[in-house]
């Protein structure tokens, strides 16, 4: 981005050139014939005269490298010996080949250089690879230069990574601290810690194998597998502790334990990781946000499992022991903490009684709560990827058309130091000329890259600031449109936040009518509470000159009409000529009008051609100049002639609400000749719309199909998936409640990632009191007393996993700094299911044991098959 390459600039003036009759076609044969590269041959080379002994190689002279060889070319010698150099008609240096675009670093002028990662490549690898370079190539470096690196977009990896494994640790020591003061001996806690480590090394090792990297999403999936491997090994302490407490033996205790654990733990194991076959197999972006969170979770849930079933039984054969009251003050503790338990597990089995006698008030409940969970969905907004703050945001500026660079320029010396004045600021980078949203470069643009502080070291968050700054653009600004935006979610995706929608011309129209239609659209979308900003860098009617040429009179007048267009050419455009070497590399020769004589179309009287004859005529004799308008660029978009508008939807609106708003303009406000078609991440938000809840749907089919296999039976399973509207509706009101207080809250993919896990957890509570349950009954206990004492025994192993987990994710819910968004909004939405889907769950799950089984009939069915025996 802008001047990046030498080049040897040969600056003409015409009034000389007038003068002394020479032309530009002159000039440049002049060049080209004197800057050359020939090669010399050799004296003595064969085939040669016998007896020649040497051979020399001839070296004729090189292309010319300096601004003094360069002046010294010959254009013209007169027939007394008198010589016109290049020195005499024009000013020669060693410039650069573009000037379109004005550069500076904190105020400074700079050489900006963009780099962008390769498909395939890790981008904290690419960064740390050119941090290298740059450090080893820097010693090279002149004493007067120095290099920054002003925006480095992988610094939210490494500090998203950073927080989450800190969010890591926290969730383990809580995790930990949950399981000790429920066990109450830090043998029996030891083993369930011991499956943190062993699922997640697990984890580790299986990555390679699938292809999959340490990154935010698969440390995010680890941070929730911590509070659910450890429910599996908890189930196997807790149920070797009763026995032991019964006074057997470990090894017998462990035994017993294993024959009435073995198959919840399995069915749990398989309910989790078939919640998470849909998503395995998505395709999209959605499916490569979803599959690494949820294949991290499952493989880890293998891992514990496995460790629940192998190495924790035999570490509670060997360490467990019958427990000893303790002394001191955590005694005491632990004392009052078993009171408090024991006369809630005995309150807790009078709710389950009440309960499940009155199955017809607890399936009115769930219905009641079912639509509830409706009404809910409905109030809550759908979305996308979160706006997080990625440690750095961008300004647009755009000025009137055909605005010059320097006025550009002096509109972005102010955005800088308004910039500037904000602590949070530690890098201003600008590129006067350009516009990152259009792509192009156009001297009425500008673009200012603003990297902030770290995290820890300001308090405004990116969305704080650009708020901020969009104020103060609009109070202290008049020259031109300023505005200040985040980076778009995903990177390379788009090159801002917000929504992108490409509106086509689909019959072939002019660009004005275009631009018309366009503008008509915005008006109507601004209509919208939904939409905050949308705006097009397009214009269509930007004021251009349009040179004429009167090609009768050229041909008459015996001027080459190529003499013409080479003439205007090398004056306004900067003419080609051939390459020069400096430097051990090979550079472009430009030839172009010094520039006060380039200001305006008053000045073509100036310019002078030959003809035949080899006399001067005035270019303004065959060219006339007049004043235009149209487009400095137009795109196509899938073929379509087409306008990009961006923008943002307005606060307290969701980018699905402001997706649909948009669509609802289009079909009111374009005509049947255009079109419109949505891009970047607005693209792939529309591509993803749905996908939720048919991930949602497959998943639940997919543990139903599960459980009905584990348990031969079709209607077992409903008394276990029954709950599952528990864990919804407590998302959806988290979820809701959290967004009274910030409309960052929304049904986006982190929030449905958690739906779909908090099928599973609700799943796992329940298999606890049902597979329990049904072994009772088949003993030959009834319904009621079977559900019952099922609710009553895994009362506490059930509050031990569901507290694992909950503050397991407590720590996703208070997350800041880099990505943080989408940790709380996932965390939020675990907490609020969770926690209602325990409170509720084990008050309903017996009771929905004994509705289905009524309804199926269990107690008949088994009487019949004892009269049969």
């Amino acid at each position: 981005m802008g001047a990046s390459d030498y080049s040897m600039r040969i600056w003409i003036k015409p009034d000389r050139l007038a003068h002394l009759g020479i032309s530009i076609p002159e000039i440049v044969d002049a060049i080209r014939a004197q800057s050359v590269v020939v090669p010399g041959g050799k004296f003595g080379a064969e085939p040669a005269p016998p007896g020649t002994e040497f051979t020399y190689t001839v070296r004729l002279p090189e292309r010319l490298q300096s601004e003094r060889e360069f002046g010294e070319i010959v254009v013209r010698t007169t027939a007394e010996g008198a010589q016109v150099k290049i020195k005499h008609i024009a000013r020669v240096e060693l410039g650069v080949e573009t000037y379109n675009a004005f550069t500076r670093l904190g105020g400074k002028p700079c050489a900006m250089i963009a780099l962008y990662q390769a498909p395939g490549s890790n981008a904290v690898a690419l960064a740390e690879a050119v941090k290298k370079t740059m450090a080893d190539m820097s010693r090279s470096f002149p004493k007067s230069i120095r290099y920054d690196i002003s925006l480095d977009t992988t610094r939210a990896i490494t500090a998203g990574i950073h927080e989450i494994v800190v969010t890591l640790v926290v969730a383990l020591a809580l995790v930990i601290l949950v399981v000790y003061v429920f066990i109450q001996d830090w043998r029996a806690a030891l083993i369930p810690t011991i499956a943190i480590p062993v699922s997640l090394i697990g984890a580790f090792i299986v990555f390679p194998m699938i292809g999959f990297t340490i990154n935010v999403l698969s440390l995010l999936g680890l941070v929730l597998a911590i509070g659910i491997v450890v429910d599996d090994a908890i189930v196997v302490v807790e149920a070797v502790q009763v026995n032991i407490e019964k006074g057997m033996p470990p090894k017998d205790a462990t035994r017993a334990a294993m024959k009435e654990v073995t198959a919840p733990v399995v069915a749990t194991t398989l309910v989790l990781v078939a919640v998470f076959i849909p998503v395995a197999v998505m395709g999209g972006i959605t499916g490569r946000l979803y599959q690494q969170f949820a294949i991290t979770v499952a493989v880890s849930v293998v891992f514990s499992s496995i460790n629940a079933l192998t190495l924790s039984p035999a570490l509670c054969g060997i360490l467990l022991r019958k427990q000893k009251p303790m002394r001191g003050p955590l005694g005491a503790f632990f004392r009052l903490f078993n009171k408090v338990f024991d006369k809630s597990t005995q309150g807790y089995t009078g709710l389950v009684r009440f309960m499940t006698r009155r199955i017809a008030i607890g399936l009115v409940f769930i219905l009641v709560l079912t639509g509830g969970l409706g009404i809910l969905g409905k109030l809550l907004p759908g979305g996308f990827m979160p706006s997080e703050d990625m440690g750095y945001l961008l300004i647009n500026v755009q000025l009137p058309d055909a605005a010059s660079l320097q006025r550009s320029d002096a509109v972005v010396k102010k955005v800088e130091q308004i910039v500037g004045r904000h602590p949070e600021v530690e890098y201003v980078t600008v590129a006067t000329g350009f516009s990152l949203i259009s792509g192009s470069m156009s001297s009425n643009a500008g673009f200012v890259f603003v990297a902030l502080k770290d995290w820890g070291l300001r308090e405004k968050t990116v969305g704080d600031l650009v708020a901020v700054l969009n104020r103060e653009f609009f109070m202290g600004i008049n020259e031109a449109q300023v505005f200040a935006f985040g980076p778009p979610a995903i990177p390379g995706l788009g090159n801002g936040s917000g929504f992108t929608l490409m509106v086509q011309d689909r019959g072939g129209n002019t660009p004005e009518y275009l631009a018309e239609k366009s503008a008509h659209f915005i008006q109507a979308a601004l209509a919208r509470p939904e939409i905050g900003s949308i705006f097009t860098t397009f214009r269509a009617g930007v004021p251009q000159r349009y040179m004429e040429i009167n090609r009768d009179k050229v041909l008459k007048a015996g001027v080459s009409l190529n003499d013409i267009y080479t003439t205007v050419g090398a004056f306004l455009g900067g003419s080609y000529v051939n390459d020069f070497n400096r430097f051990g590399r090979l550079y472009k020769a430009y030839i172009q009008a010094e520039p006060e004589y380039r200001i305006s179309e008053d000045r073509i009287n100036l310019f002078f051609v030959k003809n035949r004859d080899g006399k001067a005529v005035p270019l303004s004799s065959f060219v006339t100049v007049r004043a235009i308008s149209g487009p400095d660029f137009t795109n196509r978009f899938n073929l379509y002639r087409a306008i990009e508008l961006t923008g943002g939807p307005a606060p307290g609106y969701t980018s699905a609400q402001a997706l649909d708003a948009l669509e609802a303009v289009a079909a009111d406000a374009l005509p049947d000749d255009m079109g419109y078609a949505w891009s970047n991440m607005s693209f792939q938000e529309k591509q993803a719309s749905g996908t939720g809840a048919i991930v949602f749907v497959f998943s639940l089919l997919f543990v139903f199909l599960i459980l009905a296999a584990q348990y031969e039976s079709w209607s077992l399973p409903f008394s276990i998936l029954l709950g599952t509207p528990f864990a919804v509706f407590g998302a959806f009101l988290a979820l809701y409640l959290a967004r009274l207080f910030s409309p960052s809250f929304e049904l986006n993919v982190f929030a449905q990632i958690a739906l779909v896990m908090l099928i599973a957890m609700a799943a796992k509570n329940a298999i606890l009191i049902v597979e329990f349950a049904n072994i009772e009954f088949k003993n030959g206990l009834s319904l009621f007393d079977a559900a019952v004492k099922a609710a009553q025994l895994r009362f506490r192993p059930i509050l031990m996993t569901a507290f694992s987990f909950i503050l397991g994710v407590f720590p996703l819910v208070v997350a800041s700094g880099a990505g943080a968004q989408a940790r709380v909004v996932m965390g939020m939405a675990l907490l609020g299911g969770m926690t209602l889907a325990t409170l509720l769950g084990v008050l309903f799950y017996p009771m929905l044991f004994v509705f289905v089984g009524k309804l199926a009939r269990y107690e008949k069915k088994r009487d019949r098959q004892q009269q049969q025996v």
